[in-house]
C-alpha cells in the first residue's frame, strides 16, 4: 500500500478514535476535588469530633451540612472555572459531557448521604473506602469517553478503595491512604494528562505504576513514622503503683485475670435511662498501657510486643443480639462480642 494512503487511514482512524473520545477533563477539575477530598479526610480527625458535639444526631446533620457544603462548592467553582476555561478555547459543553458532569455530581452526593447514614445504620469503618471507590468510579466512567489514562487510574483506585477494606487496615492506614490516593493522587493524575493521545498498553502500565507507587509511599511512610513516635522512656510499674501515684507520666501493668468494668450508659423509650449498667471483662493475657496525668494515651503494649495506637489494633465486632426467653430466668437479651487485636507482625 502506497505510504500516502497509509498516512490518510492512520489520519482517519485518529479522527474516529477522537470522535470516541472526545471529552476532556480540565487539570483544574482533578486538582481541585484531589485537594478538597483529601483536606477533608485529613481534617476529619480534629474537627465535629464526639467530644465537641456529644450528641450523635446533630453531629450527623453537622457533618451532612459540612459535607454538602463543601461537595457544592467545588462542584460550582470546578464548573464556573471550566466554562470560563471552554469559553476562552470558544467550545461548547457537550451533550454526553454534560451527562457525565451529572455522574460525577451524583456520586458525590451518593458519598455524602452516605457518611450521614453511616452514623445511624453503622459501617463507618468504610467510610474512608466508600469515597475511594466513588471517586473511582467517576474517573473511570469519564475515562469511558475521555482520556484513557483516566480509565486506568479510575480503575486503579477502585481496585485501593476494595484492597483498603480486604487488608482490614487500621484506621490511621485507612486515614492516610484515602488522603494520599485523592489528595495526592488527582492532583498527580492531572499532570500526567496528555490530553487523549493514544498509547500503547505497556506504557499505560508503566504510567499506572508509577502513579500507584507515588501515592502509597506516603502512607508507607507515615505508617513507619507514626510507630516510631510512639513514646517508650516512660517507667513501667504495677496497678498498686499506678494507684499510688496517678498523675505520672507511666506506663502501668494491667495482669491477666485483671477485671475491666464496661459500663454502657441507656437511653431510649424501651428501657429505663440509666447510666450505671455494667458488666465485667477480664484480661486473658497481660497488657501494658501508657498513662499520662491519670488518663490513657492510648498506647498500648502486649508482652513481649512493640508499642502501638489502641485504635490500630483493637477489632470490636457485634455480630448477634437476640431476644429469648427462659422460663427459669425470664426475658432476657444474649449478644455476642468479640475483641481482637493484630499481634505486632501484622501492623
Amino acid at each position: 500500500m502506497p505510504q500516502l494512503a497509509t498516512q490518510q487511514l492512520d489520519s482517519i482512524h485518529a479522527m474516529l478514535s477522537a470522535g470516541h473520545r472526545n471529552l476532556r477533563v480540565e487539570r483544574h477539575s482533578l486538582m481541585m476535588w484531589g485537594v478538597g477530598c483529601g483536606g477533608l479526610i485529613m481534617a476529619s480527625s480534629h474537627i465535629l469530633r464526639p467530644e465537641q458535639i456529644p450528641d450523635l444526631k446533630l453531629r450527623a446533620f453537622a457533618w451532612l451540612i459540612l459535607l454538602a457544603l463543601a461537595v457544592s462548592g467545588v462542584a460550582l467553582l470546578d464548573w464556573h472555572l471550566t466554562r470560563r476555561v471552554k469559553q476562552a478555547r470558544d467550545e461548547t459543553w457537550s451533550f454526553i459531557h454534560q451527562q457525565v458532569l451529572k455522574v460525577l455530581w451524583l456520586l458525590m452526593a451518593v458519598g455524602v448521604l452516605l457518611t450521614f447514614a453511616m452514623f445511624f445504620y453503622g459501617g463507618g469503618y468504610m467510610t474512608f473506602a466508600a469515597w475511594v471507590v466513588l471517586v473511582g468510579l467517576g474517573l473511570y466512567v469519564h475515562g469511558l469517553f475521555s482520556e484513557e489514562l483516566l480509565e486506568w487510574v479510575g480503575a486503579l483506585i477502585i481496585v485501593i478503595g476494595i484492597g483498603m477494606l480486604a487488608l482490614r487496615l487500621s484506621y490511621t492506614d485507612l486515614q492516610w491512604v484515602s488522603a494520599s490516593t485523592l489528595g495526592l493522587g488527582l492532583p498527580l493524575l492531572a499532570l500526567m494528562l496528555d490530553r487523549g493521545r493514544e498509547r500503547a498498553a505497556k506504557i499505560r502500565v508503566a504510567q499506572s505504576l508509577g502513579w500507584l507507587v507515588c501515592v502509597l509511599i506516603p502512607p508507607l511512610l507515615a505508617h513507619q513514622f507514626d510507630g516510631i513516635s510512639i513514646p517508650k522512656d516512660a517507667p513501667v510499674v504495677s496497678l498498686e503503683q499506678f494507684l499510688q501515684q496517678p498523675r505520672v507520666h507511666q506506663a502501668v501493668t494491667l495482669p491477666a485475670g485483671t477485671s475491666i468494668p464496661v459500663r454502657v450508659d441507656i437511653s431510649g423509650n424501651v428501657f429505663r435511662a440509666s447510666e450505671t449498667a455494667t458488666f465485667p471483662l477480664v484480661l486473658n493475657e497481660p497488657m501494658v498501657i501508657m498513662m499520662d496525668e491519670g488518663k490513657p494515651t492510648g498506647d498500648i503494649r502486649a508482652s513481649g510486643e512493640r508499642w502501638i495506637r489502641w485504635q490500630d489494633t483493637f477489632s470490636i465486632q457485634i455480630p448477634r443480639i437476640t431476644a429469648e426467653y427462659d422460663p427459669k430466668l425470664g426475658a432476657g437479651i444474649r449478644s455476642k462480642l468479640i475483641v481482637e487485636t493484630k499481634s505486632s507482625d501484622e501492623q
